[in-house]
C-alpha cells in the first residue's frame, strides 16, 4: 500500500485521504490504487469514462462499501462505516425523499434518528431550507414541488447535519439545464458559506471545471488516477463570464482530450484478437 503524507495537496491537514485504495467485485478490479487527499473547504470533482467506477468510490468514501485493498481516512480516522460529520446527496432526489413527509419533515428526519431533540431538528431543518432558498415550502410535500426543488430540499437536509464533508452524487443530472446552473450555484454558495468540503461526481465536463478547486480523473476500468488537474479560476464564479475565459476553455478541452483518450485504451482493449 502507498503510504500518503499527512497535509494535502495545499500544505494542510487533509480531511480526506485516500491511500492506495482498490475494489474488486469478485475477481473483477473495479478501482485500482487511488490516492488522493482532500483539504478543509476544497471542493473537488470526479470524472471519469462511464462504468469507471466513480459511483463506487464515492459509496465508499460514504462508507457504505468497504475497500479490497488500501484505506480512506475521514479526519485521521479509518472510514468503516457511516461516519458522523458527513453527508451525502443522491441523483435520485425522488427515491430520496419520503412522499408522506413534509420538506421540513424530510429534513429533520435523519436528525431524529441521531437523537436531536424536537424543538432542535426543526429550527435545524428551517434554516437549512431557508439556506437554499424554499423557506415557504417547509410545509409542502415532495409531489408538490419541482425537481429542482425536491434536490434542495435533499440538499438542505445534508446541511441540517452540519458535516464537515457532503458527498454528491451526480446531484443536478435530473433537472433541466437552467435548473443546474442554479443548483450549481446554490452549492458553490453554501461552500464558501459553510466553509465545508464537497466531494461530487460529474459526467459533465464543463460542470466539473466550473465548480471546482480541483478535479480527479479517472481511468477507464480497472480505474486509476488518470490525472489531477487543478483548476484556477479564482473563487467567485459566474455562469456566463467564468464559461467565456479562454482558461475555462483550455481546461475543459484538457479533461475533455483526457477522459476521450482513456475511453479509447479501454475500447481497444476489450477488442477481440485478430485471428
Amino acid at each position: 500500500m502507498t503510504t500518503t503524507t499527512n497535509t494535502d495537496a495545499r500544505g494542510g491537514q487533509p480531511i480526506l485521504e485516500i491511500d492506495g485504495f482498490s475494489f474488486a467485485y469478485g475477481e473483477t478490479q473495479i478501482l485500482q490504487d487511488i490516492n488522493f487527499t482532500a483539504a478543509s473547504g476544497e471542493f473537488v470533482c470526479i470524472v471519469g469514462p462511464s462504468g469507471a467506477g466513480k459511483t463506487t468510490l464515492l459509496q465508499c468514501l460514504a462508507g457504505l462499501r468497504r475497500p479490497t485493498a488500501g484505506q480512506i481516512r475521514f479526519k485521521g480516522a479509518e472510514i468503516t462505516s457511516p461516519p458522523a460529520g458527513l453527508a451525502v446527496v443522491f441523483q435520485d432526489y425522488s427515491r430520496s425523499l419520503m412522499p408522506w413527509l413534509s420538506a421540513k419533515e424530510n429534513i429533520a428526519l435523519p436528525l431524529k434518528s441521531a437523537g436531536i431533540g424536537k424543538r432542535e431538528r426543526e429550527a435545524k431543518a428551517v434554516a437549512a431550507l431557508e439556506e437554499v432558498g424554499l423557506a415557504a415550502a417547509a410545509d409542502l410535500y415532495p409531489w408538490e414541488l419541482s425537481g429542482g426543488m425536491q434536490q434542495r430540499v435533499a440538499i438542505a437536509r445534508a446541511l441540517a447535519y452540519e458535516p464537515a464533508l457532503v458527498i454528491m452524487d451526480e446531484p443536478f443530472a435530473s433537472v433541466d439545464a437552467q435548473t443546474r446552473a442554479d443548483l450549481e450555484d446554490l452549492t458553490l454558495r453554501i461552500k464558501e458559506h459553510r466553509g465545508i468540503t464537497v466531494i461530487l461526481v460529474t459526467h459533465d465536463i464543463d460542470e466539473a471545471v466550473y465548480l471546482s478547486d480541483r478535479v480527479l480523473a479517472l481511468s477507464g476500468r480497472p480505474a486509476k488516477v488518470a490525472d489531477i488537474v487543478e483548476i484556477d479560476l479564482g473563487s467567485q464564479r459566474d455562469q456566463i463570464t467564468t464559461k467565456e475565459r479562454h482558461e475555462f476553455a483550455g481546461l475543459r478541452s484538457r479533461l475533455y482530450r483526457l477522459i476521450r483518450r482513456t475511453e479509447q485504451q479501454e475500447t481497444v482493449t476489450l477488442l477481440p484478437e485478430a485471428h
